[in-house]
C-alpha cells in the first residue's frame, strides 16, 4: 500500500507539474493570440486609411482632368466673342478707309492749292513735268490704297471651308476665296 501511495503521490505530483506546464504554455498562447489581433486590427486600419487615401488620389487625377478641361475650354474663344471682334475690326477698318478717303479729298484741294500756285510761279515749261510727277505719286498711292483695302464682293462658291483669320477656300474646288466673315 504504501508503494502504491507513493505512486500515486509521484503521479500527483508529476501531474501537477503537467498542469503548470500546460498553465504557463496556455498564458503564452493567449498573449500569443491578443497580439496576433491587436497586429490583425492594425493592418486593417491601415488598409481602411491607404483606401482613403487611394480614393483621394484617385479624386485629386479627377480635378485636374477637370481643371486642365477648364483651363482648355478658357482658353477658346467663343463665337460670339469671336463675331464681336471681327466685326470691330470691321467697324475700324470701314474708319480708316473714310479717313483715307477724307485724306484724299485734303490731297486733293491741296493739290488744286499748289497747282494754282505754281501756275502763278512758275513757267509753263517747268510745271507740266513736275505735275506729271505729281500725278504719277498720285496714282501710285491710290493704287496702293486701293490694293490694301479689303475686298467687300462676295465670291460665287458653292461652300466654304472657315478657318478663324485665314483664309476661305470654296468646298467643290478648293480654291482660296477672298470673303467678309458672314455675321452670326
Amino acid at each position: 500500500d504504501e508503494e502504491l501511495l507513493k505512486c500515486i503521490q509521484a503521479t500527483i505530483v508529476q501531474v501537477q507539474g503537467d498542469y503548470e506546464k500546460l498553465s504557463s504554455v496556455t498564458g503564452n498562447l493567449l498573449d500569443d493570440r491578443h497580439q496576433k489581433q491587436k497586429d490583425i486590427e492594425a493592418l486593417f486600419q491601415s488598409l481602411e486609411r491607404l483606401e482613403k487615401e487611394k480614393a483621394d488620389k484617385e479624386d485629386l487625377a479627377l480635378g485636374i482632368n477637370v481643371k486642365a478641361d477648364k483651363t482648355a475650354l478658357a482658353g477658346k474663344v467663343s463665337r460670339t466673342q469671336f463675331d464681336a471682334s471681327m466685326e470691330r475690326l470691321n467697324e475700324m477698318i470701314q474708319e480708316m478707309l473714310s479717313r483715307v478717303t477724307g485724306q484724299e479729298q485734303g490731297w486733293h484741294q491741296v493739290q488744286r492749292q499748289l497747282s494754282e500756285e505754281m501756275d502763278s510761279k512758275l513757267d509753263r515749261l517747268e510745271l507740266g513735268p513736275f505735275r506729271q510727277q505729281l500725278e504719277e505719286h498720285w496714282k501710285s498711292i491710290l493704287e496702293q490704297l486701293k490694293e490694301k483695302a479689303p475686298q467687300t464682293e462676295a465670291d460665287d462658291a458653292a461652300g466654304i471651308k472657315k478657318q478663324l483669320l485665314a483664309h476661305f477656300h470654296c468646298v467643290s474646288c478648293d480654291r482660296p476665296l477672298s470673303m467678309l466673315v458672314p455675321g452670326p
